[in-house]
């Protein structure tokens, strides 16, 4: 069965289309208009082997915040659809992510109850046109309608264009791990028999 999904959603401020296989082999093509934010979904992509179209289209006149967010939504939709019964799943995932002076924490729960546990200050407001505060604005939008449970933390860190990168690297290398199929399980990982709200 294949694990894929494509969401589109369109609002009076942003127009985005997410494509997710989650058995890729980390192929990407990412535009969403902000260089940086681009970037990190490729790295996201990448780390997680999932194959990740992005097209956005946004109010960047404004600033960055609604494209970011409605990708956020977007990827968060696209993998609860691609995950469809979570059955054989592995569930969960976590990383320890060096980036040069950064380490992050990241570890993700796909257990249909959408929740972010936050901690980590990116020192500089920008990196080239995106500004910095996204990052968590992503990963709850992510979170919340992925359906999953995150944390981040940051355990060491000065740069902020590093500390973001881990971060990205982390989730997709948590994510990697929890929609891993994994041979020894034959129905969904939890003793309640269901992964939903």
């Amino acid at each position: 069965m294949k694990r894929t999904a494509s969401i589109k959603r369109r609002t009076g401020e942003t127009e985005v289309e997410v494509h997710l296989d989650l058995d890729g082999t980390g192929r990407y093509r990412v535009e969403t208009g902000i260089g940086f934010f681009n970037h990190l979904l490729c790295l996201l992509a990448r780390h997680a082997c999932f194959d990740l179209h992005v097209l956005a289209r946004g109010d960047l006149e404004v600033d960055g915040h609604h494209t970011v967010e409605d990708v956020g939504i977007c990827l968060g939709l696209a993998l609860r659809e691609a995950l469809g019964t979570k059955e054989g799943i592995a569930r969960y995932g976590q990383a320890l992510l060096p980036m040069d002076d950064a380490l992050v924490l990241v570890a993700v729960d796909l257990c249909g109850r959408g929740y972010l546990g936050y901690r980590a200050e990116l020192p500089a407001e920008r990196v080239g046109n995106f500004e910095t505060e996204l990052v968590e604005e992503f990963l709850r939008a992510a979170a919340a309608n992925g359906q999953f449970t995150l944390h981040v933390q940051l355990l060491a860190g000065r740069n902020t264009h590093h500390i973001a990168e881990a971060i990205f690297k982390g989730l997709g290398r948590a994510l990697r791990a929890a929609a891993a199929l994994d041979p020894r399980e034959s129905g969904v990982p939890s003793t309640k028999g269901v992964l939903s709200s």
